[in-house]
C-alpha cells in the first residue's frame, strides 16, 4: 500500500499502531473504540469544525485524485441507471455486473478498483475516524427479505427493531417526520464517501468527519436518519436540531442519537442519526 502525505508535511508518513484502551463513551458508542490521539480540546474543534482542513489530516496521493474522480463519476452514473431507492440495496459485486454490462456506466478501471479495496481495507482511524467496522467482507449483500420499503420516503428499514422504532416515532412524533435515509449497502456508503473524498479534494480525514468511510455505516445494520418533512436539505444540517420535530424526539426518552455533539469517533454532531445497534 502506497503511503499517504499529510496536510503541511513534505515527507510520508507511516501511521502508528494504538493499543486499545478503555474507551471514552457517550450514547452513541458501541463495542470497541480505538483512543483518541487528539486531547479532548482539539477532539471536540473537529467536531465542531468538521468542514476545514487540519494540519494532520490524511489526504490520497496526487496520483490516486484521477482514480477518486473518475470511480466517483462512475458509482453516480451507476445509481442514475439502477435508481437511487434500488441503489441503497445494490452490493457491491452487483454495482460492479452493472458496470461491466452497461456501457452508460463503464467497467471500473484496475487503479479504480485498487483504490475502492484500499478505502475498504484501510484501518479508518488513519483518517481520524474511530467508529467500530460493522461489514468486514466487501462482498456482503443485503437480502431483500430482511428489509422493507416505507412508502412515499425510496427509502428501506431492516425489518424487526428498526422498522418498530421507526414506527413507534412516527406514531409518537407525528407524521411531520420523515424518514430521510435507512438502510445503506456497501455501494451507497462508497457513492456518498467518494462524493465528499472529492468535494474535499481527497482530505479523507475532512470526508470521514462528515460520514463513516465504507465498511463503517451503521446503516448497514439498522441505524437510519429522520427529519422534518418538506425541510430538505435542512435536514442534515444543526438546523434540524432546532425544529420541534427534533425536540419531540429528545423528550421521548427512548431515542438516541449515534454521534453526539461530544462523540468519540470524530464525527461531526448528527442531531439526524437514529442508533438501533
Amino acid at each position: 500500500m502506497a503511503l499517504r502525505r499529510r496536510s503541511g508535511e513534505t515527507d510520508p508518513v507511516i501511521a502508528t499502531v494504538r493499543s486499545p484502551i478503555d474507551p471514552l463513551r457517550d450514547e452513541g458508542a458501541t463495542g470497541r473504540i480505538a483512543p483518541h490521539p487528539d486531547d479532548s480540546d482539539q477532539r471536540l474543534q473537529k467536531i465542531k469544525e468538521f468542514d476545514r482542513t487540519y494540519d494532520d489530516d490524511y489526504f490520497l496521493t496526487p496520483t490516486q485524485m484521477p482514480s477518486l474522480e473518475s470511480a466517483a463519476a462512475r458509482v453516480e452514473r451507476a445509481q442514475e441507471l439502477v435508481g437511487h431507492g434500488n441503489f441503497n440495496l445494490l452490493s457491491f459485486d452487483s454495482l460492479l455486473r452493472f458496470a461491466e454490462n452497461y456501457t452508460e456506466i463503464g467497467a471500473f478501471t484496475k487503479a479504480e478498483l485498487e483504490l475502492l479495496e484500499e478505502l475498504f481495507y484501510n484501518d479508518a482511524g488513519l483518517y481520524g475516524f474511530f467508529g467500530e467496522k460493522v461489514i468486514t467482507d466487501l462482498t456482503e449483500r443485503i437480502p431483500d427479505r430482511d428489509v422493507i420499503k416505507i412508502a412515499g420516503s425510496g427509502h428501506y428499514l431492516l425489518k424487526g427493531e428498526s422498522l418498530e422504532r421507526f414506527t413507534q416515532i412516527r406514531r409518537d412524533v407525528g407524521k411531520s417526520i420523515a424518514l430521510t435515509s435507512g438502510v445503506r449497502s456497501i455501494g451507497k456508503q462508497y457513492q456518498l464517501f467518494l462524493s465528499k473524498a472529492v468535494e474535499t479534494a481527497g482530505n479523507l480525514s475532512q470526508a470521514s468527519r462528515s460520514l463513516a468511510p465504507p465498511g463503517y455505516s451503521f446503516h448497514a445494520r439498522g441505524d437510519f436518519d429522520i427529519g422534518k418533512a418538506g425541510f430538505g436539505l435542512e435536514n442534515f444540517t444543526e438546523r434540524f436540531s432546532e425544529t420541534e420535530e427534533f425536540r419531540r424526539l429528545i423528550d421521548l426518552g427512548y431515542v438516541s442519537i449515534r454521534y453526539t455533539e461530544t462523540n468519540p469517533f470524530g464525527v461531526r454532531h448528527e442531531p439526524w442519526h437514529i442508533k438501533i445497534v
